[in-house]
This record gives C-alpha cells, structure tokens and sequence, in this order.
C-alpha cells in the first residue's frame, strides 16, 4: 500500500482510475480478503489502483455515545491487514458529525467520484451508506450509472454453513471458541502493542509479565489465557496472560498481562503480538496475594498442558 489518506476534501488520489472497496473492515477477516482480493484483481487487469475506504472510529463507535464498543483490531492492525492485501491507497475516513449527516449522493459525488475517481465498486451484501443509512446497493448502482462506474454487491463467505461476519466472530471469541475465530478471521486472534512499565509485580511474585496497554480500544476478550507470544525473536513463545483490570491489586485500566514460560529478558518498549489459543478462567478478586499466586501457578500449569497437547508450545 503506496498511500494513506484520512480526509474527503483535497486532490484526486487515482488519476488514472480506481476500482473501490467501501467497509468497516474491523479484524479484516474471510470475508472482507475476498473483496479486497476481487478489487485488487479487478484493478490489475484493468490497471487501475486499487483503493479501500474505511472509517476511523468505526460508525458503530461514534454512534455508540462514548459507550465501550468491542473490536477485533487496532488501527495500525487493519493497515497493516490492508498493506497485506496489496492494495495501492487507503481511505480511512474520519467518522465525525459531519461524516455521519453526509447523504448517500454526496458521499458518491465527493468520495467516489472527485476524490477516487471510481470505475468500478465493490461492498458487501448488505452495504448501506449516507445520513440514516439511507443510501443501498440499489441506489449505488444507479448514481453509478449517473456518474460512469458500475456497483456490485459480492456474495458473504460461508464457512461450514457459517456467514462469516465481524460481529459472528465477536461472538465467538467472547464464548471462548478461538479455534473457530481462527477459522472465519484466517488466522489466530491477537492483540499487538509495545511493551510498557508496570508496577514490577509480577516480577516479584515470580511470574514477570510483558505489558501491553489497550489504550482507547475495548477487547471482545478478556480474562486469563493460554497464548503464543510472537515477536519476541524468530519463535513463538507459549505463555499464559491475563487481560482485565486486575482487581486484587485494585486496577483501573484494562491492561494485557503475558507471562512467557522459560524467558527472563528485557522487553521494554519491543511491540509484540499475543495470540489467543484457549481460555482458563475469567477474572477474580483475591483475597490476598498468596491465594493469587496459587492459583496463577494452577494457571501456567494448565497453560503448559494446553500448549503441548495442541502443539503450540
């Protein structure tokens, strides 16, 4: 991916043409990779650029009022998912007040048509844009007509008889069936982050932790895990991670925990990727610190045991 643009307003982006996909894109899974690989095929063999239009926050989270909103991926997350697939620009819109009154036409005529220079787009079943949602495939395809670029709506993947659908995923990862996550999302669940200070804890009670805050995004997960931590050098390293607020110790912010088995280094400041393999137990109150690092030790033990038996350890 060549270029990264937030705003509506400003110079054409495709001079020669574009061929256009339009989503939230949260977790980029099964289903949006086959839009983005239609529209980077499409765009190859009518060279064109190949260009996503997303939107930052999610129109789900402005609409939400402040309220915590569970995602799949970060920003920085889905940008890396699209350099991934290749595309040449991305519009990832800021999703503001007055984003959400634009109307279906004038989204056409200022995104697609003067910014993008749009020949061909792509959304998925279902697609609805403008003020109220009041724009469709429908209207879509006939401003298309007014404007010289066809629309067309692409079939949802289906994965043993499953839509596949950001929320669906959602879903499974907080009933804890991360293996079917897997499978819709095309790889395993994660959540990445540079390594920051806590308060040495962990380390004292002999289990150091890797921290990683979440900052502004709500986790569809949380509680204790077994996990894979990637990033740390060429392998994968098992591990057990907690993410919560860590209420024995009287935590405020949500903040990711992973405890790597048989590593002692220094990872301050390193961005690492914790992958979620299965789940032990959710979070609990202790009654002091000894009865929780009792039970942490039952913790890396099954952990332990999960990952050889899975062989991710």
């Amino acid at each position: 991916m060549r270029m990264l643009f937030r705003d509506i307003a400003g110079d054409p982006v495709a001079a020669r043409g574009s061929v256009v996909c339009i989503g939230a894109f949260d977790g980029v899974h099964l289903g949006h990779r086959a839009v983005l690989a239609r529209v980077r095929g499409r765009a190859c063999e009518l060279n064109l650029d190949a260009v996503v239009v997303s939107f930052e926050p999610l129109p789900r989270e402005f609409f939400a009022h402040g309220r915590a909103v569970a995602r799949l991926s970060n920003v920085r997350e889905k940008i890396e998912q699209f350099r991934e697939a290749q595309v040449d620009r991305a519009l990832l819109l800021r999703f503001n007040t007055a984003l959400a009154a634009m109307s279906a036409q004038d989204f056409v005529e200022r995104v697609l048509v003067r910014r993008l220079n749009a020949r061909e787009v792509w959304v998925g079943e279902g697609f609805r844009f403008g003020h109220a949602r009041g724009g469709d495939v429908d209207l879509l395809q006939r401003l298309g007509r007014e404007h010289g670029f066809t629309a067309q709506a692409l079939e949802p993947v289906v994965v043993e008889g499953e839509r596949i659908s950001s929320s669906a995923i959602r879903e499974a990862l907080a009933g804890g069936s991360f293996a079917l996550a897997a499978r819709w999302l095309g790889r395993p669940f994660a959540i990445g982050g540079h390594v920051v200070r806590g308060q040495q804890l962990g380390r004292k009670l002999g289990y150091p932790t890797a921290n990683v805050r979440l900052g502004s995004r709500t986790s569809p997960v949380d509680g204790i895990f077994a996990v894979r931590v990637h990033g740390i050098d060429d392998s994968v390293r098992p591990g057990v991670a907690s993410l919560g607020v860590r209420p024995t110790v009287n935590g405020k912010e949500p903040l990711l925990e992973a405890h790597v088995f048989d590593f002692d280094g220094d990872l301050y400041g390193r961005r690492i990727q914790v992958e979620f393999v299965e789940k032990l137990r959710d979070e609990e109150k202790f009654s002091d610190l000894d009865a929780m690092v009792k039970q942490i030790d039952r913790d890396a033990e099954q952990a332990r045991d999960i990952l050889l038996r899975l062989g991710a350890g």
